[in-house]
């Protein structure tokens, strides 16, 4: 298995993950939960523990916040096969972890880590199955998933009692900031500050004391100390303080149901994933949440910064993570699937193209045969019969229906669905005008001519030609014998190409001969290859 879990924060992926360890370590097997913080790990672990109570399942975690002996019993304990779910941060993938049996890896918020890290969780052991849990995947993983590279799985469906959460962009304004605080705390509830640069995240917090003289405010980053960092949290959660001013170390998997605003400083410097993350530690209950993205004016930032912004503010629905992550394989393009770039190189050839030639090879593979991304695919098929052949503007006025039903026809896969979609259309808005009648034959012939592989067809008043691809099906005996048998109408020239000359000056007659001929070359299909003549 290598599935991916993609779900908005709070819509339960570690529920999945849980029951999914529990059947591993239920069949023998040591199961590997890797998270992206220490404090996400311990949070994990006081889960899986309580869960597990009342079974005989031994839970273990390894981050900074345990000593260097008892991280040594830890690996001694996990290599003679004792523990049977471990949960660690980044020291999971040092390679002094050995396992006895691992049999399932989870990969918790997957998008915070490099193509490398996963790997080498991978090499691990030859057929580990593989959970993937992310709010937002990076644009790799969203294509290879995309692509068929591995299994896809959306929980779409939002906790009883959620609200979407408000979402400002706005610069440093002292009275909307204050308003904010203001409302929150008039309210009883709690506040994160996200400031991400240490170096000076106290004269933040001096800031923020000034908006809010009346709030208790308390400091968090990846420098402090590890109790005293669970001790701050602990307290937060515990609502002993108003303010929590931290850098994005809050980002994964706190639950703090009490805190319904979140305000981020400079949020232009943060990626899309990043900020839906932070976005997701409010509206975890049923009070109404609001964000405020504070940025510089458009000039400053960049354009992808403003793409990611605007995105953001726009995506307010719950379970809106799926989009987002769209949205950021649309910005930064789908990386490398063999490479260890994360994004990019998409741009060279655009993603239409890229995954039609990445969908060929992953079919091409399974069936166990050899690729082939020069020859052009059915969608490259040209059937130009020079006759109108549309969906007019008086018979569907709505130009998104009508590019609907477009796409529905370029991708039907047969002539029943052609049929079906031909009635559909009849039913829901009457009987077909003529270029609405040409544009279904012409798909139909573009099926017929797709699974002979055929190039091209065009066809004008008094003449055309049919050009195929060099491994057509249709048999070259058959094209001799049409040549021979009728020289003044057919002639093979030295592109592959069979000619076909006489007067088709109405749109009904090249219809009735580009049929007729595709179904004549159809009852003639073989394995065997044209010769080339050009060689």
């Amino acid at each position: 298995m290598d599935r991916l879990i993609c779900g908005d924060v709070g819509f339960g992926k570690t529920e999945v993950a849980l029951r999914a360890a529990f059947t591993v370590v239920a069949d023998g097997h040591q199961v590997a939960l890797l998270s992206p913080t220490t404090l996400l790990a311990q949070q994990h672990f006081q889960t899986f523990c309580d869960r597990f109570a009342d079974w005989p399942v031994n839970v273990e975690v390894l981050s900074r916040f345990r000593s260097a002996r008892e991280t040594t019993t830890v690996l001694d304990r996990l290599k003679q096969g004792k523990i049977d779910i471990v949960i660690g941060t980044h020291k999971l993938l040092q390679r002094n972890v050995a396992f006895k049996n691992l049999g399932l890896i989870i990969v918790d918020e997957e998008h915070r880590f490099g193509v490398r890290q996963k790997e080498r969780l991978k090499n691990m052991r030859f057929a580990v199955d593989v959970l993937t849990l992310t709010a937002t995947p990076i644009p790799r993983t969203l294509n290879m998933a995309m692509g068929g590279l591995r299994d896809l799985s959306l929980i779409t469906t939002p906790p009883e009692s959620r609200l979407s959460i408000k979402t400002f962009v706005t610069g440093w304004t002292p009275a909307i900031l204050r308003e904010a605080l203001q409302r929150e705390l008039k309210r009883g509830g709690q506040v994160y500050f996200v400031h991400n640069r240490i170096e000076d995240i106290e004269q933040t917090a001096k800031m923020v004391a000034e908006l809010a003289p009346e709030a208790k405010i308390r400091i968090a980053h990846g420098q402090l100390g590890g109790q005293e960092l669970e001790q701050t949290m602990l307290d937060f959660y515990r609502r002993r303080f108003h303010i929590l001013v931290c850098t994005a170390i809050i980002e994964s998997g706190l639950d703090v149901p009490s805190a319904n605003t979140i305000i981020i400083n400079r949020a232009d410097r943060f990626g899309l994933a990043q900020l839906h993350q932070l976005r997701g530690r409010v509206g975890r209950s049923h009070h109404k949440a609001y964000a405020y993205l504070i940025a510089p004016p458009q000039g400053i930032m960049t354009p992808d910064a403003e793409k990611r912004l605007a995105a953001i503010e726009s995506m307010e629905d719950l379970g809106a993570g799926f989009v987002l992550a769209t949205h950021d394989l649309e910005i930064r393009g789908a990386g490398e699937l063999l490479g260890e770039e994360q994004t990019g190189q998409i741009q060279a050839i655009g993603f239409a193209l890229y995954s039609e030639l990445l969908a060929r090879a992953v079919d091409a593979i399974r069936t166990g045969s050899i690729p082939d991304l020069e020859t052009a695919s059915g969608h490259g098929l040209e059937v130009n019969l020079h006759l109108p052949a549309l969906l007019p503007e008086d018979y569907l006025p709505d130009v998104h229906l009508r590019l609907i039903h477009y796409k529905r026809i370029a991708n039907a896969a047969d002539a029943e669905a052609l049929e079906e979609l031909q009635i559909e259309l009849v039913d829901r808005f009457g009987p077909l005008p003529p270029a609405a009648k040409n544009l279904f034959r012409i798909a139909r012939i573009k099926l017929r001519a797709a699974a002979m592989r055929i190039r091209k067809i065009e066809a004008n008043s008094t003449g055309g030609h049919i050009e195929f691809e060099r491994d057509t099906r249709i048999d070259p005996r058959f094209l001799v014998k049409l040549v021979q048998s009728k020289p003044d109408l057919f002639s093979l020239d030295q592109k592959q190409r069979l000619r076909f000359t006489q007067p088709m000056g109405e749109a009904k007659t090249r219809l009735e001969i580009a049929e007729r001929l595709t179904k004549q070359l159809a009852e003639h299909v073989s394995d065997k290859k044209l010769p080339d003549k050009s060689a």
